[in-house]
């Protein structure tokens, strides 16, 4: 029998080469009015200074520490297993929370019992709005109906904010640890619409979130490839053959189109270095979808 969570609150963060920013996500965490809670880093083999920082400025915080990049996914299981909390919010390191977070989202999810897993507002650091929720699922157009029936009208929340119910997370196994990096959002949030709940969003619960941050040293080229991996494995995962086979032959006729194109166009690019990218970037799709 599962024991009964000794928190309200676990806090986990998945921490790569971030320091800096994973100094600003601590403190923000620090100044927030709620005390029933734990914080639980998981750092994957950082090569700044992001253990150290961790463990000598906040010892209140739980830290894992990995000898190797074990990715996104597997990194928060490993946090889920330890975690006491009644509720688990998943927080990127390159975030800071605005006043009031941890209240809006357990008295969000309280009260809406429907909701398996909820995001927050999500916005740049100039005020400006990202983007935080999305209706549909890649590839659902080629579906037929597939995904027909699940509750609620939100496909899917980002993950650098969100927050689910244990209970949730136990039914569905937690996530997905084939996706290394990306995908693991929204993978997440239709199995948790498979399971009959609900995906919610706390628009009054607002999180500053700077991006990319863990892949500033990654080529664009390596960016794209981690990307088209895991859109890949999650058409391979969720649909049907048939599907899938239509989603294929749609990728590979818009990149051929566009490496056409593109190829007629470079020459007289007033940036050519940026049509190059993206010539890689389709040649790249066309060999993933081939």
């Amino acid at each position: 029998m599962e024991t009964k969570p000794l928190c309200d609150l676990s806090i986990i963060i998945v921490n790569y080469n971030t320091a800096d920013m994973l100094v600003r996500c601590l403190q923000s965490i620090h100044l927030q009015p709620f005390n029933n809670l734990e914080v639980i880093v998981v750092d994957n083999a950082s090569q700044d200074n992001s253990l150290e920082m961790a463990k000598g400025a906040f010892p209140w915080a739980k830290v894992i520490e990995n000898k190797q990049n074990l990715g996104f996914a597997k990194a928060n299981n490993q946090a889920l297993k330890i975690s006491n909390g009644n509720y688990i919010y998943f927080l990127n390191p390159d975030t800071e929370l605005k006043k009031g977070v941890f209240n809006s989202i357990i008295a969000f999810m309280k009260s809406n019992p429907e909701v398996g897993l909820a995001g927050t507002r999500i916005v740049n650091s100039d005020g400006s709005p990202q983007s935080s929720i999305e209706r549909h699922y890649p590839g659902e157009r080629h579906s037929k109906g597939e995904l027909f029936g699940l509750k609620g009208d939100i496909a899917w929340v980002l993950g650098a904010s969100m927050i689910a119910r244990r209970i949730v997370l136990r039914d569905v196994g937690g996530f997905d640890e084939r996706f290394f990096i990306y995908g693991d959002d929204l993978d997440l949030c239709l199995s948790v619409r498979r399971a009959g709940w609900s995906i919610g969003y706390i628009p009054n619960a607002v999180v500053v979130h700077w991006g990319g941050a863990s892949e500033k040293d990654t080529l664009p080229v390596e960016l794209w490839k981690k990307k088209l991996d895991a859109e890949f494995l999650f058409y391979k995962k969720h649909y049907s053959t048939r599907t899938f086979l239509a989603i294929r032959r749609s990728n590979i006729i818009k990149t051929l189109w566009r490496i056409f194109t593109l190829k007629l166009s470079i020459p007289f690019s007033a940036d050519k270095e940026n049509s190059q990218n993206k010539l890689d970037k389709y040649k790249l799709a066309l060999r993933t979808f081939w």
